[in-house]
């Protein structure tokens, strides 16, 4: 990625609305970072008092996308990523995870939160040998993300798909599953999608009433059955879809003696 001008990241700027907590925000604040405002420290606060585990669901995510990366740019062979729901960039992000393992991986990602896209912009950066790029889209609408990720990516050729706690936040189950299906059914034979959702628990179900109430963008938790449900038509490799830290856990994966309600999977496109 290249670099832009100042005067279009005022305009991007201008659309960042700080009066309203943003997921992206609320999430980059429990992994301690600071592009974040007082109504996201707020919600973030609040909702750690019902379910003080939050933070290590965030944790626990980062961690489970080092490993599918390293997977799937490793032993799966994988040298394409479109990552759909980035938010701020932070360590270990997918391109530098995937480019350690194979400098010559290209990725896409994608998101609609403009403090994201100023972000992207500045942090998002390819080796000289790949490529990086960032389209500003929503998830409910694949056919945009598909038309600017084939100017980066080679849809003739496997394709990692990461669905990263953003489909929690497309609360309709029937436009969550065909949002889903499109950029899946765009994948070629011997694709992956890998996805990350928060799960139903009693103190999970009290954290996303506190987070709805706080009119930020309306969360919904599924069901680890429910996650399933978005692999049909790929091969689910094991252990399934199962709590992140149980997810082919290395000597260094942190958690994996508690309960973690942020569940997830890698399924392969036959």
């Amino acid at each position: 990625m290249g670099g832009e001008s100042r005067e279009i990241d005022n305009e991007v700027l201008a659309r960042i609305n700080t009066s309203v907590p943003h997921s992206a925000r609320v999430w980059d604040y429990w992994l301690g970072g600071k592009d974040n405002y007082a109504p996201d420290r707020q919600v973030g606060e609040e909702i750690v008092k019902v379910m003080p585990d939050l933070p290590v669901n965030a944790r626990a995510e980062r961690q489970f996308i080092g490993r599918v990366v390293r997977h799937l740019a490793g032993e799966a062979g994988i040298d394409q990523f479109l990552d759909v729901g980035t938010g701020i960039p932070t360590a270990d992000n997918t391109h530098e995870v995937a480019q350690r393992v194979n400098p010559k991986a290209r990725i896409v990602y994608v998101d609609n939160d403009p403090i994201v896209l100023v972000h992207a912009r500045a942090l998002l950066q390819s080796t000289s040998e790949g490529a990086t790029a960032y389209i500003d889209a929503d998830l409910r609408k694949p056919e945009p993300i598909l038309e600017e990720a084939a100017r980066t990516i080679d849809f003739s050729r496997p394709i990692a798909l990461m669905l990263m706690g953003v489909l929690e936040f497309v609360p309709d189950a029937e436009l969550a599953h065909a949002a889903v299906g499109a950029l899946r059914d765009a994948l070629p034979s011997g694709s992956y999608m890998a996805i990350a959702h928060s799960v139903h628990s009693p103190s999970m179900d009290d954290a996303a009433a506190k987070w709805n109430a706080s009119n930020a963008s309306p969360l919904t938790l599924r069901t680890p059955e429910q996650l399933e449900e978005f692999f049909t038509g790929m091969e689910l490799l094991s252990p399934g879809v199962v709590s992140l830290p149980k997810w082919r856990p290395e000597p260094e994966t942190s958690f994996q003696n508690r309960p973690v309600f942020q569940f997830g999977g890698l399924g392969r496109k036959p």
